[in-house]
């Protein structure tokens, strides 16, 4: 691991356009659980697959339990960011890193400080009312029984990506030309099994391509440097 460490510290330090692509696994160690480890939501036992219960069509036809599911399982307010996040605001403010894009929804980078943030699969934080368009905090659906309701009657969605819904065209654009122009990519806490988003990584085109994961990652990189591990230990070494 140490050598690793000296390696990744090398390439970092030659760097000055860094882009992060992360996912779950960088939000592990701030408290919140993954989707496909051995303790992770899809092994857990309810009345519907958490795939189908996060979906458009189970979201459209029954909303209350989608709520119910949401509320107890996607919302963290009390998750505060950790080793990885700090060190990616800490590399952006230095000029190193450019973007972080993530396929994380419980807004952890922009905490740490983060400012280029690229949230392909949106943002809990985030929520609006489907009849007129008004924006909402996560307060208005953490707080709020059924099915949260806007003053204007309408009901109130999360502006997340559920399953069978497609990504932001903008967003998706701005990740990849931020990952065609990187001279590093560090790919951190995702198994890349999540389409289109993990598609993205393949873009690259640089010769520092990095991944830093607990476990395999889903997609075949040539990497030039894999660190088997969390990504918060990881990077506070850096």
């Amino acid at each position: 691991m140490e050598d690793s460490i000296r390696k990744l510290k090398e390439l970092v330090d030659s760097s000055d356009n860094i882009v992060f692509f992360g996912g779950a696994g960088v939000s592990t160690e701030s408290g919140i659980p993954d989707f496909r480890s051995v303790d992770g939501l899809y092994h857990q036992k309810y009345a519907y697959p958490p795939e189908t219960i996060l979906s458009h069509t189970f979201y459209m036809r029954r909303k209350a339990e989608f709520f119910d599911f949401y509320r107890a399982k996607m919302l963290a307010p009390d998750a505060r960011p950790n080793a990885a996040h700090r060190k990616l605001a800490e590399w952006e403010r230095s000029g190193k890193l450019k973007a972080v894009i993530t396929q994380n929804i419980d807004g952890l980078h922009q905490k740490a400080g983060s400012r280029e943030v690229l949230e392909l699969h949106g943002s809990v934080l985030r929520n609006y009312c489907e009849r007129c368009g008004q924006f909402y905090g996560v307060e208005a659906v953490a707080s709020s029984t059924g099915v949260p309701k806007c003053n204007c009657g309408g009901d109130i969605k999360p502006d997340v990506v559920l399953y069978e819904e497609g990504l932001d065209e903008d967003v998706m654009a701005r990740a990849l030309h931020y990952i065609r122009q990187a001279d590093m990519l560090i790919i951190g806490g995702t198994s890349l099994v999540v389409y289109p988003a993990a598609g993205l990584v393949r873009y690259y085109r640089g010769n520092k391509l990095v991944v830093i994961n607990k476990g395999d990652v889903g997609a075949s990189l040539d990497a030039d440097l894999v660190i088997n591990g969390p990504i918060g230990q990881v990077l506070s070494q850096v």
